[in-house]
This record gives structure tokens, C-alpha cells and sequence, in this order.
């Protein structure tokens, strides 16, 4: 027999994709980073750490963990479709990183309070209708935007402020930061240690209540 057996049904093309690809959910990852970096700058903020070097684990942070870390977790939300998550982390990721370009800086600028007043004013202001999107979220994301938020608030009022360093509104946006930061690490537990276990062990609150009102597309003439 002269038949090739080689293939039993060759007529069949292979099959496309058969397992869809599964992507891990970036949200942790990026919560992580934020909270860290947040939570040890804010502990220089409230003035309760006074080592003259203290800035330097903040600024290692700044690049690697809250900053290129947490811009993967925003580029890989930017692949799963979600446009909220994508543009909190890579945004946030952004304000770190350049913070560690901007810090270092300061020292040698002289007089740049008011311009670093309105870095902050604007980080404030960004922050404010994120949380308002957050709504659809979780309650857990939404708290840590609204302290966020007043953080920067409180740390643009100090920025504006002139004498002697630390001013009294950059020491209480230290503290709303060192809630951010507790915050965002709670968020970023839960949502690991519920997806590891398959069921709710850590709260976070109703994800997206109600439904949004779905696009119309428009039909062609």
C-alpha cells in the first residue's frame, strides 16, 4: 500500500487557540507598589523618620517598585480592557517616577515651592475624578483615592507655604498619606489573598453596583 499514514485526517487544518490565554489580574501588583513608595514617604512627611539619607529608600522605591513595577501592572490593564486600572497605575506610576527625577533636584533649584505646590494641586485635582470613577469600582479603591486625594491637598497647601521646614499641613498630608498607603495595601491583600483562596476572605466592597447604560452602535444607511 502506497497510502500515506503520516496523517490521519490531513484535510483538517490545526486548530486556532485552542486554550484561550489567561492573564493574571495586575491590580495587586500595582496596589503594592503605590502603597509602599506612599507609605515610607509619608512617614518622612509627618516628620516622624528625621535621618538625613531617609529619602534614598523612598527614591530606590520611587523607580523600580512604584514606579516601573506599577507601570507593567497599567500596561497590562491597558491589555484586559480596563481603562480605569490602566490609567490609575501607569499615571500613578508616572508621578513617581518622576518624583525620583525631581527630588533630588530640589535641594540644587533654590526657590521652587510654588511650582512644586502646583505639581501637587494637579496630582490633587486628577486624583479627585479618579475617585469619582472609582464609584463603579470598589470601596476599597474608592477609600484610597479619597485619602489620596487629600493628601495631595494638604501637601500642595504645605508646598505653598514659606519658612521653616516641615510645614504643618505637608506633616498632616503626611499622615493621610501613611492611611493611603495602609489602604492600598489592604486592596492589594485582598484581592491576592481572595483569588489564591476562590473565596472572600478580606472585604473590599460591592464591585461596579448597578449597570451602565450600554453604547449604541450606530446602524448604517
Amino acid at each position: 500500500m502506497n497510502e500515506d499514514t503520516r496523517s490521519l485526517h490531513p484535510e483538517q487544518p490545526p486548530a486556532d487557540n485552542p486554550r484561550p490565554a489567561v492573564w493574571g489580574d495586575p491590580a495587586p501588583l500595582g496596589l503594592a507598589g503605590f502603597a509602599l513608595t506612599t507609605l515610607l514617604l509619608s512617614i518622612i512627611n509627618t516628620n516622624l523618620l528625621k535621618e538625613s539619607a531617609a529619602i534614598v529608600p523612598v527614591l530606590g522605591l520611587a523607580a523600580f517598585y512604584g514606579g516601573l513595577a506599577q507601570f507593567a501592572a497599567g500596561l497590562f490593564e491597558f491589555r484586559r480592557g480596563n481603562t480605569f486600572g490602566a490609567t490609575a497605575f501607569v499615571s500613578y506610576a508616572s508621578f513617581w517616577l518622576s518624583y525620583w527625577w525631581i527630588a533630588p533636584r530640589l535641594a540644587l533649584a533654590g526657590g521652587a515651592h510654588n511650582a512644586l505646590g502646583l505639581f501637587l494641586l494637579g496630582w490633587a485635582i486628577f486624583t479627585a475624578y479618579m475617585a469619582i470613577a472609582a464609584l463603579r469600582v470598589s470601596l476599597a479603591v474608592l477609600t484610597v483615592l479619597v485619602l489620596l486625594a487629600l493628601t495631595y491637598l494638604f501637601l500642595a497647601i504645605g508646598a505653598f507655604q514659606t519658612g521653616a521646614e516641615p510645614h504643618a499641613m505637608t506633616q498632616v498630608g503626611g499622615w493621610f498619606g501613611i492611611a493611603t498607603g495602609l489602604a492600598a495595601w489592604y486592596a492589594s491583600a485582598a484581592t491576592v489573598i481572595n483569588e489564591s483562596h476562590g473565596r472572600t476572605l478580606m472585604p473590599v466592597g460591592p464591585r461596579r453596583p448597578g449597570v451602565a447604560p450600554p453604547v449604541r452602535e450606530e446602524r448604517r444607511a
